[in-house]
């Protein structure tokens, strides 16, 4: 039987310079999507698929991630005495233990932000999250990660299918045996010239890892970018382990992009019932009207 997933580890050292100057001062990790920060969202996630301990690798200007899962005595004391709940706080006091707050005090990679979580991690399997891949899902991802690696154990990789032609932005598995949503994976290829990807399966943010990887990266060196590369120290597990990617049943939004930030913010809100109705009409009406601008540029025309 494969030993239980109980840790968790979150990379948000990142500086989010694509958001910039958004993320001058607020770490991207706490941008709303409608009414939480993506982080909220990932750790819900990670909490629905029996994660007990939640490792944050954070850098400097990280701060408010830890206070947003602190308590807030004078937010809440005031809410109460004002009669209103708190219930909308729900699920941002975790319980000293519960998470932990490491550094990754240089941008050496994912590799090496994972790496940093090592002495807590231990000798235990552990699942990781990339907060700004959003995943919408029933179960969530992770959960369905956990139920299949319940059944087979070793290593894990969310996978998504993707247009052929989007291949050389991703990394990509070269697929070997599929069972239902499981794909036995042979190999790795990131971001392949176009017309050469292995398969249109990318490898998207979550993963479920044994312990093994963070001996391999302790002496790993750097890859591409001069980072710690975590997929170089994946490809030298395969083979060794079972490794298998997951075929995620849900949506996925890119929020480390300006335009998958905004379409999930768009496709959420519109699922919400105290504001999709609203929400359609109004953007209804927005392509409406730019449908009747372009007509009316034709005509001049």
């Amino acid at each position: 039987m494969a030993a239980r997933v109980r840790k968790a580890v979150f990379p948000v050292a990142g500086l989010g310079t694509r958001f910039l100057p958004a993320t001058k001062s607020v770490p991207k990790e706490m941008l709303p999507v409608v009414d939480r920060p993506l982080i909220q969202y990932a750790v819900d996630e990670a909490l629905e698929a029996g994660i007990e301990q939640l490792i944050f690798v954070t850098g400097r200007g990280k701060v408010a991630i830890e206070d947003h899962f602190d308590v807030a005595f004078e937010l809440e004391t005031t809410q109460t005495n004002r009669g209103k709940p708190l219930s909308a706080l729900k699920g941002t006091r975790l319980k000293p233990g519960d998470c932990v707050f490491v550094r990754q005090q240089e941008p050496l990679g994912l590799g090496h932000a994972i790496w940093c979580a090592r002495e807590i991690v231990g000798n235990e399997p552990f699942a990781i999250f990339l907060p700004d891949e959003f995943m919408v899902g029933a179960p969530g991802c992770m959960k369905q990660m956990v139920d299949a690696y319940e059944q087979v154990g070793g290593n894990m990789i969310c996978a998504l299918e993707v247009d052929p032609s989007e291949t050389s932005s991703y990394g990509v598995i070269d697929p070997g045996a599929r069972n239902g949503a499981l794909t036995e994976v042979r190999g790795l290829v990131e971001k392949p010239k176009p017309g050469t990807a292995p398969s249109n399966l990318i490898v998207a943010g979550r993963y479920i890892l044994q312990p093994d990887v963070m001996r391999i990266l302790e002496t790993q060196e750097a890859g591409a970018g001069g980072e710690i590369q975590l997929t170089d120290a994946m490809a030298r597990m395969i083979g060794t382990q079972p490794f298998h990617g997951v075929t995620f049943n849900g949506d996925r939004y890119d929020c480390g992009s300006k335009l998958g930030f905004a379409e999930a913010n768009f496709a959420l809100a519109m699922s919400m019932p105290d504001i999709g109705p609203k929400l359609r009409t109004f953007a209804r009406q927005l392509i409406e009207q730019e449908a009747a601008t372009d007509l009316a540029g034709g005509s001049v025309d």
